[in-house]
């Protein structure tokens, strides 16, 4: 899902991988006129860059807390551990279901899930950009699997709060909608954003997510 930098065995102790940024599979100004280069070369480069950083720094002092058998310590850096690794987790899934050749719509199996059980995918894309907009603060907009029942849900989560460790869908689809996503470009008119967005989305990406989550 994310890159991690591959640390050897040292003797009979397995160094902890370091997380590192993921390339973007395509240009900063690859998106435009939907999201300008310069949004997303500030947004890859610099924040999404600062949750990989603090994600290896918590894990870092999490591991000392755990070997120091400091319980306290060890509960006091779950927030963090859950934004910054939140942060990673759905940026690592964002800049994949975005495409400078998306839009449109899906095809075969996951079409039709989606208009059996929204009613049609124009229906499904209404209920998702409401959920979305209707975010309060910062967060995200979310299309999931339930790998219980099979069945696609639309959910939201705050801040950088992951999906699946959340509400236990799996991620197919994911909208950020923190100012830091679009502000520059569409000020805090978060509706025009998340309606263009659909213009980018990579159907093949959430297409095989879905595939990959249903087996």
């Amino acid at each position: 899902m994310f890159a991690v930098k591959r640390i050897p065995r040292i003797g009979s102790e397995l160094v902890r991988c370091k997380h590192t940024l993921p390339d973007l599979p395509y240009g900063y100004k690859a998106l435009e006129p939907v999201i300008n280069g310069q949004i997303m070369e500030i947004h890859h480069s610099k924040h999404h860059a600062t949750y990989v950083n603090n994600l290896n720094n918590v894990e870092e002092k999490l591991k000392a807390a755990v070997a120091n058998n400091d319980v306290s310590s060890v509960l006091s850096l779950h927030g963090d551990l859950k934004f910054n690794g939140g942060g990673h987790i759905n940026h690592s899934i964002f800049w994949n279901n975005l495409s400078p050749n998306g839009g449109g719509k899906p095809s075969g199996e996951f079409l039709v899930a989606i208009e059996s059980q929204f009613s049609s995918f124009d229906s499904f894309k209404e209920k998702m950009s409401a959920a979305t907009i209707s975010v309060q603060g910062s967060g995200w907009g979310w299309l999931g699997l339930n790998p219980e029942t099979k069945q696609l849900a639309i959910a939201k989560c705050a801040n950088q709060d992951p999906l699946q460790a959340t509400t236990g869908l799996v991620p197919l689809l994911g909208i950020d909608v923190w100012e830091h996503a679009y502000y520059l470009q569409y000020k805090n008119v978060r509706p025009e954003y998340v309606k263009a967005i659909w213009d980018i989305v990579n159907w093949d990406d959430v297409a095989a997510r879905y595939s990959a989550a249903l087996s």
